[in-house]
């Protein structure tokens, strides 16, 4: 059994525990929520992440267990923590941009955008979230901002997801 900290914006609510079983790895969350409403517990590798289900309140804590396929593990990479997300985020669709360069007043941001291929972006209130498709034999995308980037999977692909807050500045992913 492996334990991982199950964090909500960087404080430790809990513990999320991983157990090998065959082809198989349970996930189990257990915390305290950090709010009313319904929360969703992820796994976050260190490829890609892992949305394990709705925490089901239990007493003064929530839990969730549920057990996942190598098949849908093994994008995640090496598993480095839980974390605490609103379910009502996962409402925010991801959608395809035609042309993400028009997205920015910003020249610069315009000009490393302009002519991306398959990008995907997500508005939540003021924040962008832009999702640019990653390939490790390819070039990085928007390679001066990677420290800023968060490795993700969406719909069975991988993306390098920036988030930018309203004057277009990177927000780091645990901020975001």
């Amino acid at each position: 059994m492996d334990k991982f900290p199950l964090l909500w914006k960087k404080n430790s609510l809990g513990e999320l525990t991983t157990e090998r079983e065959a082809l198989y790895t349970w996930f189990t969350a257990r915390c305290r929520l950090p709010g009313k409403g319904l929360w969703c517990a992820w796994a976050v590798g260190a490829q890609g992440e892992l949305r394990i289900g709705v925490l089901e309140p239990v007493g003064d804590q929530a839990v969730i267990r549920r057990r996942f396929s190598d098949r849908m593990t093994a994008p995640l990479g090496k598993l480095l923590r839980g974390e605490l997300r609103p379910a009502s985020c996962e409402a925010v669709a991801w959608e395809p941009v035609p042309e993400p360069a028009r997205l920015f007043h910003t020249p610069w941001l315009q000009k490393q955008l302009r002519g991306a291929e398959g990008p995907l972006l997500r508005r939540e209130g003021v924040r962008r979230s832009l999702a640019l498709p990653f390939d490790k034999e390819k070039p990085f995308p928007l390679s001066a901002l990677f420290c800023f980037a968060q490795i993700i999977s969406i719909r069975g692909q991988l993306y390098a997801v920036y988030s930018f807050d309203e004057k277009e500045w990177p927000v780091f992913p645990s901020e975001a």
